[in-house]
């Protein structure tokens, strides 16, 4: 039996139905299903009366709604008194340029607020330099897209972006691509005819889109993605990058086109050394960047994004 298990059950019967709860805690109703079925075989009872016009507890339910309400709150009063306990220590971050452009404020905000004794260093630089810098132990946490690691390592798959062809609207018209502006996709064979910028060779979404994709022709390499994005924004080029690389541009004339035949989506993988290894401090902010993708994605801040292994 599961916390989040004892959650769901109590806000589905507050509520009267599963949708209304699904609203309420950002999941799935199909999710939600799910854990209480699992619930209920666990019990080997059954605990929600479903019908047409919402659930009710049964009276094996009702029994254990009250204990499970009590159950909470004596896990709220064990958060609250760790809390209490001001938690402090140095941890170290990494993320790359895009994902920083999307989760580096809300995390900083969500770390000053809920730890402030704890003292964050972020470095932001390429998946790879990443890599290199957990594996040297010079940072303790990272989110990459390679699980390609030290079998020491914690991974964890976080979140799966698309991939899509990012142009001007006027280099697309040029090249006779108005249908895709209106349908909002483009296949790889159209995207090739558009004079390509990406990083180079040693960035891991160029690897990527290497692996994927067989005779990518591109034109021009730029590792910069302040300057990668300039140049698509400013000149006639266009590249394939995830949203969260065009997060600081989402007010300019940049189309943004989902690449289709084949669809391409790249992991989000959060590492750190062995939870065993981490202090206090670095269990608390690996919660924080969980929590804060999670609030951003379920409030449509990351689109195009969706959560893995939650």
């Amino acid at each position: 039996m599961e916390l989040k298990q004892l959650k769901y059950f109590i806000t589905i019967v507050e509520s009267g139905s599963f949708g209304k709860a699904a609203q309420k805690l950002e999941v799935g109703t199909s999710a939600l299903s799910q854990q209480i079925t699992k619930l209920e075989d666990e019990l080997c009872t059954r605990l929600l009366q479903r019908s047409t016009t919402g659930v009710t507890p049964t009276p094996a339910g009702l029994a254990f709604f009250k204990q499970a309400q009590l159950s909470l709150r004596h896990v709220k009063y064990a958060i609250e008194a760790a809390h209490s306990s001001r938690l402090t220590g140095h941890v170290s971050v990494g993320f790359s340029p895009s994902i920083a452009s999307v989760l580096g404020i809300p995390f900083m905000q969500l770390m000053s607020e809920r730890y402030p004794d704890i003292k964050i260093h972020l470095v932001e630089s390429l998946s790879g330099n990443l890599t290199h810098l957990v594996n040297s132990r010079q940072i303790d946490i990272a989110i990459i897209f390679t699980q390609d690691v030290d079998v020491n390592w914690t991974l964890q798959p976080l979140l799966k972006e698309s991939m899509f062809v990012m142009a001007n609207r006027s280099l697309l018209h040029e090249h006779g691509l108005e249908h895709c502006i209106q349908n909002g996709k483009i296949d790889l064979n159209q995207a090739n005819r558009l004079p390509l910028v990406l990083p180079s060779q040693r960035h891991g979404l160029r690897k990527f889109l290497d692996q994927k994709v067989e005779l990518l022709d591109v034109n021009y390499e730029v590792d910069g993605l302040h300057l990668l994005m300039n140049c698509v924004s400013h000149l006639n080029m266009a590249t394939i990058q995830p949203v969260s690389a065009h997060f600081d541009y989402l007010k300019s004339d940049i189309c943004l086109l989902k690449v289709v035949e084949p669809e391409l989506a790249r992991i989000n993988y959060l590492i750190s050394h062995s939870e065993e290894e981490l202090s206090p401090a670095s269990l608390a902010t690996k919660v924080a960047i969980r929590s804060t993708v999670k609030h951003l994605i379920y409030n449509g801040l990351w689109p195009s994004a969706e959560l893995l292994d939650f």
